[in-house]
């Protein structure tokens, strides 16, 4: 049965990148934004005068600065639920290795990934496109390759096997990304008013996916996105990017674009740590416009609880005047609802808000 309905995925299966490869100056109709959604390209609203904030990650290590850092931490996830760090202890050689292994993966032909693809959300390997390219009801122009990747040695032997390097370069940048979230989770936990280590053994144990997204040249990219807006369900989303693409909505609901900084990377605050802080923190909204002169590549390192471990408001959060606003949830939930409903009708965490935020 399964191999039936890889065949039946398989008919209607068409990447963003042979569209592109194809060399029609227009995209399909499938594609095409209703006007209130499609992007306003160029510079965005605000860009010109909002401070995005950068932190220099170095100075956690030092205790004369650390509380320095941890304000700074506090106040980006406030104002954005996002912030981009530097000398974030990852080093250039494995960034670059990582994102040259993408490329020759998504470079492969199109019947040496087709083995991958699935439209199952709870399969631990799957190569696709759009979001969910048999049900989507506008598609983005993206493909993806989403892995489970922590603990590493449970899930690579079925990471894609060409190129030869992926697993070794890709995994390398994987393991490293959980060194740091960890850390960031101390930071934010700290920030909180929490101990350092109050996640620490769900993060231990938690859930990391892999998603490294590939978005080709685009013919009409003020019609189409690469990915419609949205926030992440985990804890915190580290971002790498090739390029420009990222947008953020800031607190007056204008779109921002997030700058490409050489050697930084992008942290997102998920919807997990939004449902932690009792809402002092937001999870950050999002989108991924497109280009129509180059490809960009991103990786998204998606870390969260373990797959069934419930997340609600810290108790220490909670109190009379602040009472719980949010309902718990798992990993396991949002796989549930992502499957089930349109994530750009109506957010996961708008299900969990109590009536009292």
């Amino acid at each position: 049965m399964e191999e039936t309905n890889k065949s039946v995925v398989n008919d209607y299966f068409t990447s963003a990148m042979e569209l592109t490869e194809s060399g029609d100056p227009h995209v399909p109709t499938r594609y095409i934004l209703p006007p209130s959604q499609r992007p306003m390209l160029g510079p965005s609203i605000g860009t010109s005068t909002i401070n995005l904030p950068v932190i220099d990650l170095s100075f956690l290590h030092d205790p004369l600065l650390r509380l320095c850092v941890i304000h700074e931490i506090e106040l980006a996830c406030k104002g954005f639920g996002f912030f981009q760090v530097i000398n974030h202890g990852i080093s250039s050689a494995v960034v670059k290795d990582a994102q040259d292994s993408a490329t020759r993966f998504f470079d492969l032909p199109a019947d040496e990934k087709m083995h991958l693809v699935s439209d199952n959300f709870q399969e631990p390997v799957r190569y696709g496109t759009s979001i969910n390219h048999s049900t989507d009801r506008v598609h983005y122009w993206r493909d993806f390759i989403k892995h489970y990747s922590h603990p590493l040695s449970n899930w690579i032997n079925l990471w894609p096997s060409n190129p030869p390097c992926y697993k070794e370069k890709v995994g390398k940048y994987a393991e490293a990304t959980h060194v740091l979230h960890k850390q960031l989770i101390e930071a934010i936990s700290e920030s909180l008013g929490l101990e350092k280590n109050y996640l620490q053994e769900e993060i231990e144990e938690g859930s990391q996916v892999m998603a490294v997204n590939c978005y080709p040249a685009c013919p009409e990219p003020e019609i189409a996105l690469g990915m419609p807006p949205h926030s992440d369900y985990g804890s915190l989303t580290i971002l790498l990017q090739s390029s420009e693409g990222l947008q953020i909505k800031d607190c007056n609901n204008n779109w921002v674009c997030v700058p490409y900084i050489e050697g930084a990377l992008i942290v997102q605050l998920g919807d997990q740590v939004e449902v932690m802080s009792n809402g002092i923190y937001k999870s950050v909204v999002h989108r991924v416009t497109v280009n129509k002169d180059y490809k960009r590549l991103s990786f998204a390192s998606l870390h969260s609880l373990p797959m069934h471990k419930k997340i609600s408001p810290a108790t220490q959060l909670v109190n009379e005047n602040k009472p719980a606003a949010y309902g718990e949830f798992s990993f396991n939930d949002f796989l549930d609802y992502i499957s089930r409903n349109d994530i750009t009708q109506k957010r996961f965490i708008d299900t969990l808000r109590k009536k009292n935020l």
